[in-house]
């Protein structure tokens, strides 16, 4: 072999090397992906195109119904009287899928094979901190097969004579949990599979009735692009000031508010609660009451919080006089801040745009004071503007970050300018459940203050008020958690 041929090996090796890396280096993340499906019927015969009655894919979603449907014309193979469907895909950083159908009075074969009615439902979602599969309340009710009553079991075979056979709740389920994370499902009520010429059909002829798939594949979370220039340690005016019993919310971390985030908060004026409490955004603003809702991206898969829309920037305000705390990029709630108020309760603001320069931590701050600007950062990226709002009294910090109450009736008192106690919040249930079902159990709702005529002027979070309401007497001057 040439001398000079067997010196460039090495090399050219060496280029391809590089190209190699250069080139995975340079490869995109995976983009998020969502899709789901749903089948009513579907007849497949060897030769034939497929006869379908109803089929349905997403995204976005789809809803659709069909009745009185027979294949063929006489309804000798298949027959129904109603049936409808709907499916939903959102792919991103958290994507979700969800698939349903329900189905009645199913007859095939001329009636050798019936049933009542068929209800499926497939959701499956998957984001930074998790992948979940959840396959709810699927059923066929009033099967006969071959004359005989059959009590339905997921993937059961039932043999149909010497020409077939027949799958019930036939399913398959899948999840990875490292990054990227996914999640599929697919759940088909009724097959038949002909083996020997029957009814009509060839051997090797196939009846699907009711079938349901979702898959989602999540993105990494997105960084924005000034802050991966961004050193991963904050300086020291920035370091975060965090309280020993703060709850540790998910995900990674990174100190500090970069400079060019920071932006001149606006003169505005809030109208407090006679406890000294005011709505966190200011301006027209929704929400409704999803706390305790399926959510991937948390340890617990439930939402902590509650999500107040409004247009991007609009000014997010101290709830309470505190201490700010945990201010910098957190890959779930993008950048956040917690406030500590002066008895102790904690309140997270999560997907801001930007901070104010009062978002700095161990700042102390008023009510009402400018803390940030709405947005959708960290794992709100293809959702609606919005702040995560979460609350922790106090009382329940030693719970960890599931020591939470649902926002959604403060958030109404304090529209109010009124105040409600977070001795009567509504924990997620589970903490309500038997002893040692989770490790702790949260406190009694308070129902007997609830029904106290006055206690509407009363502030839940100032120490000794809650006694003070059912005594009559004024509370005494202390300082810590109060009565809770």
């Amino acid at each position: 072999m040439n001398r000079r041929f067997l010196l460039v090996l090495p090399i050219l090796a060496s280029l391809c090397a590089v190209a190699v890396v250069v080139s995975i280096a340079a490869a995109a993340p995976g983009e998020p992906e969502a899709s789901a499906a749903a089948l009513v019927t579907r007849v497949t015969q060897p030769g034939l195109a497929d006869e379908v009655s109803l089929a349905l894919t997403a995204p976005p979603r789809g809803d659709q119904v069909v009745a009185n449907y027979a294949y063929p014309a006489d309804g000798s193979i298949v027959q129904l009287s109603s049936a409808g469907a709907r499916v939903v895909a959102q792919p991103g950083v958290s994507s979700i899928a969800q698939s349903g159908l329900n189905v009645a009075s199913v007859s095939l074969l001329g009636g050798e094979i019936s049933a009542d009615a068929i209800d499926l439902r497939a959701s499956v979602a998957a984001g930074p901190a998790n992948a979940s599969v959840d396959v709810p309340a699927s059923s066929v009710t009033g099967l006969v097969v071959l004359g005989q009553l059959i009590t339905p079991t997921p993937n059961a075979v039932v043999p149909l004579a010497d020409w077939g056979t027949l799958e019930i709740l036939a399913s398959s389920s899948e999840t990875t949990r490292k990054a990227p994370r996914s999640a599929s499902t697919s759940l088909t009520a009724l097959r038949i599979k002909v083996t020997a010429d029957h009814g009509g059909l060839p051997a090797g002829s196939t009846i699907e009735i009711g079938s349901v798939s979702t898959s989602t594949l999540a993105a990494a979370p997105v960084v924005p692009v000034k802050q991966a220039t961004k050193p991963t340690v904050a300086p020291p005016a920035s370091r975060p000031v965090v309280p020993a019993n703060a709850p540790r919310e998910p995900g990674k971390s990174i100190a500090g508010a970069p400079p060019e985030l920071v932006r001149v908060a606006p003169e505005v004026t809030a109208q407090l609660s006679s406890g000294g409490y005011v709505f966190p955004v200011y301006g027209p603003a929704s929400f409704g009451d999803t706390f305790g809702a399926p959510r991937s991206d948390v340890p617990g898969g439930w939402h902590h919080g509650e999500d107040i829309f409004s247009p991007l920037g609009t000014p997010l305000l101290a709830v309470a006089d505190g201490t700010v705390f945990s201010v910098g990029w957190n890959d779930i709630g993008g950048w956040r801040l917690w406030l500590r108020d002066r008895v102790g309760n904690e309140f997270y603001y999560a997907h801001l745009s930007a901070y104010s320069p009062l978002a700095v931590n161990g700042k102390q701050v008023r009510a009402g004071d400018v803390l940030g600007f709405m947005g959708k950062t960290g794992d709100a990226e293809f959702t609606p503007v919005h702040v995560h709002f979460e609350i922790h009294p106090v009382s329940l910090l030693s719970l960890g970050y599931d020591g939470a109450v649902a926002p959604y009736p403060f958030l109404n008192a304090w529209r109010r300018a009124e105040d409600v106690s977070f001795d009567a919040g509504r924990a997620y249930l589970p903490l309500d459940g038997p002893a040692g079902s989770r490790g702790a159990i949260a406190p009694p709702a308070g129902a007997v203050l609830l029904e106290a005529s006055d206690i509407s002027s009363s502030s839940g979070l100032t120490p000794g008020s809650l006694k003070a309401t059912l005594t009559g007497r004024a509370p005494k001057s202390k300082t810590g958690g109060g009565d809770r």
